[in-house]
């Protein structure tokens, strides 16, 4: 029904915001990654949004992007996973993040997000495959260039996901994995 919108951010206090779309504000609640690439408090701000209706409340979400969007579109999809659990996942790590852990059946990943424990890890591990990864253009951090092996190869040294994530930023997009490796162990070392 409501798809985006687009106004004046008037608050922010995580994970609700505010925008004032021509004198109405609309309360959205929003994941951390879309919170913290927000504009400044009284700066122009569009959101794509789903709107969900229950019997006690009418409530928005908004996403800074469509990947983040469908991702959480799959999530509320499965059984047992509502819209603030789904909200909770994708807070907690990246589409990217998701979409590598289904693809490669990584429970352990998805146990770290508050909220998930090992039983709801496995459901959604199962429920997603297949539908987030390659196949809708979600895995394209990892679909077969060099820095999915560099970030593995950090995640298999210990690195938490961010310390990777970080490290991959400055590298080269053309660099070979050993020398990205190299550069990124470089990266987190100073």
């Amino acid at each position: 029904m409501i798809g985006k919108l687009t106004g004046i951010l008037s608050d922010k206090n995580p994970p609700e915001v505010v925008i004032d779309c021509h004198g109405v504000g609309y309360e959205v609640n929003v994941p951390m990654s879309t919170f913290y690439n927000l504009p400044a408090l009284g700066e122009k701000v569009s959101l794509l949004t789903h709107f969900v209706v229950r019997e006690d409340a009418q409530i928005l979400y908004g996403f800074s992007g469509a990947v983040e969007r469908d991702a959480f579109r799959q999530l509320i999809k499965i059984s047992g996973v509502g819209p603030r659990t789904a909200l909770g996942v994708l807070s907690g790590m990246s589409v990217a993040d998701l979409a590598h852990a289904v693809t490669v059946q990584e429970a352990g990943r998805l146990v770290k997000v508050p909220g998930i424990g090992k039983k709801t890890a496995e459901r959604l591990l199962l429920e997603l495959k297949g539908k987030l990864g390659g196949d809708i253009g979600l895995f394209t951090v990892f679909a077969g260039d060099a820095h999915g092996d560099i970030q593995q190869a950090l995640l298999a040294l210990g690195y938490s996901d961010k310390e990777a994530a970080a490290a991959l930023k400055n590298l080269p997009a053309d660099v070979g994995v050993s020398d990205g490796i190299k550069l990124a162990l470089k990266a987190l070392t100073k």
